[in-house]
């Protein structure tokens, strides 16, 4: 904050007395509620006005307890008694007395009407009755969180610098709550420029800010930005938690960058901080995506003599990875040993191991691996059909194939781009093409738009068989969805026509 700079005095407004009745009323109403007299103070409900529900609350503020239940009786039995005046004086009362949830509770209810107009009008209610009732800051910090709660970025940015221009901050419990808000819907700047402005206000972070920085880091791709943020814990005298070292593993997983997220995970020890599940199944999901499976494997072998116990996740994410690259005997293996383990399967299980066997053509075994989800109560989702679609096409078998997708879309499943294009490629290698250019004006119809590599090798395959009119329809109609590059028109020869597509 700059050093010249100071903050607006907060101003200073007084209800006037209470005189004659009703100066009576706030008494016999205060005598009641301290003797907790309910049916006496039940005579009073056709009296109440606004006025009088404040001064009672100024003559009880002291006990949170009895404040907050004559407030509750006032909005169960005469709610146009109550004004934003008497809801910002609650609370005072509440925050004062550190009673931060009832707080946020009453702070909801009022937010829920939805007045465009009422964020402003509230925070001036607490701001002008705040010297009334002798508050704490907190109260401004409560309102400030309960919007981040809410997600009412627009709301908690207005009431954060309008604290400011009073002289008050936001805890950084709440700072960090307006930064998860933000990542959980990833505003990713926003929340690395709020973080920016917590430091310029000299508001301390704690290592759960500083974890959800270096989370945001990574996700925006500023992978270096995260490794200072990191480095800064040390200077800054906080250390870094297991959720620390996850967080930039997953960044450097993501990267690519292997060797350096193992090297960090090795790095753990001088911190205090064991590897954890969480941790290992990070690094074997960086080395299968990369297709380095044997270093998957090897860290699975570390995990298990470290007894960091594997779950679902660990199994999931090898199976799948061994899978991928056709090795369906270790997804079996890893299976039988997950099963050992007491760590039943999830349709993801099944997916990958049905994958594993279809991508070798092991359809048989893989229809056996389908029946089997009835047992454990799974449904086939698209990934499984996908799965079962690849093993018919590794085989040839459009026909299979073609059933298989007529099956998902029945069962309310949507076939991706990979999917479609498998169907196309094998309906082109068996020259059943009209079998393609059916599967292909589906595609169109779900709106998944083909890639230039299966329009080519379509094309290419009905001007080799001799099929121009087929090739001609296909050409038209990926003119009138505006699918070819530029320069590209059905008014050319057949041959010309698709050059730009092909080359």
């Amino acid at each position: 904050m700059k050093k010249n700079w100071s903050p607006i005095p907060v101003p200073h407004r007084t209800v006037p007395e209470p005189k004659g009745q009703d100066l009576d009323f706030v008494n016999i109403a205060y005598s009641h509620l301290v003797h907790s007299d309910g049916e006496k103070l039940n005579s009073l409900i056709t009296h109440l006005t606004p006025f009088r529900v404040k001064h009672v609350l100024l003559k009880i503020q002291k006990d949170y307890v009895i404040s907050l239940e004559f407030f509750n009786w006032v909005h169960t039995h005469k709610p146009s008694s109550h004004t934003l005046e008497t809801h910002s004086m609650i609370l005072h009362i509440l925050t004062k007395s550190k009673k931060f949830k009832s707080a946020e509770s009453i702070l909801k209810g009022i937010l829920v009407s939805g007045s465009i107009d009422l964020p402003a009008k509230l925070f001036d209610a607490v701001l002008y009755s705040y010297r009334m009732c002798d508050s704490s800051p907190r109260v401004f910090d409560s309102l400030f969180k309960t919007y981040a709660h809410m997600k009412k970025f627009r709301n908690a940015t207005d009431v954060f610098c309008q604290m400011k221009d009073y002289g008050f901050l936001p805890t950084v419990e709440s700072c960090n709550k307006y930064i998860s808000s933000l990542l959980d819907l990833n505003r990713v700047d926003i929340a690395l420029g709020f973080y920016k402005e917590m430091r310029r206000c000299r508001i301390s972070p704690n290592v759960y800010t500083l974890n959800m920085v270096i989370d945001a880091f990574c996700k925006s791709g500023k992978l270096e930005n995260a490794v200072g943020v990191f480095k800064e814990m040390e200077h800054m005298g906080i250390s870094p938690t297991i959720a620390s070292y996850n967080t930039l593993i997953a960044g450097y997983c993501n990267k690519g960058l292997l060797s350096l997220a193992v090297k960090l995970k090795h790095s753990m020890g001088k911190d205090g901080v064991q590897p954890n599940v969480i941790t290992f199944n990070t690094l074997i999901y960086g080395f299968c995506k990369e297709g380095k499976l044997h270093e998957a494997n090897r860290m699975f072998n570390e995990m298990k003599s470290m007894n960091v116990v594997s779950n679902i996740v660990t199994y999931n994410t090898l199976i799948n990875g061994f899978s991928q690259t056709g090795n369906s005997e270790m997804g079996g293996r890893l299976y039988e040993d997950m099963v050992r383990n007491g760590i039943k399967a999830d349709i993801l299980t099944y997916n990958a191991l049905i994958l594993g066997l279809c991508k070798v053509g092991k359809t048989k075994k893989a229809a056996y691996l389908v029946k089997d989800l009835d047992k454990g109560n799974l449904v086939p989702n698209a990934s499984t059909f996908s799965a079962l679609i690849i093993g018919q096409c590794v085989r040839k078998n459009s026909e299979n194939a073609f059933q298989l997708y007529k099956n998902m879309i029945k069962s309310g499943c949507h076939p991706n781009k990979h999917t479609f294009e498998m169907l196309i490629s094998t309906f082109c290698e068996n020259e059943d093409f009209d079998g393609a250019i059916q599967i292909m004006q589906e595609m169109l119809e779900r709106c998944v738009a083909p890639d230039t590599g299966i329009l080519s090798e379509l094309y290419r395959e009905l001007c080799r068989c001799g099929k121009d009119q087929l090739a001609m329809k296909l050409l038209n109609e990926m003119e009138i969805r505006h699918l070819l590059p530029k320069g590209t028109n059905s008014g050319n020869s057949s041959e010309n026509g698709f050059v730009l597509l092909i080359e």
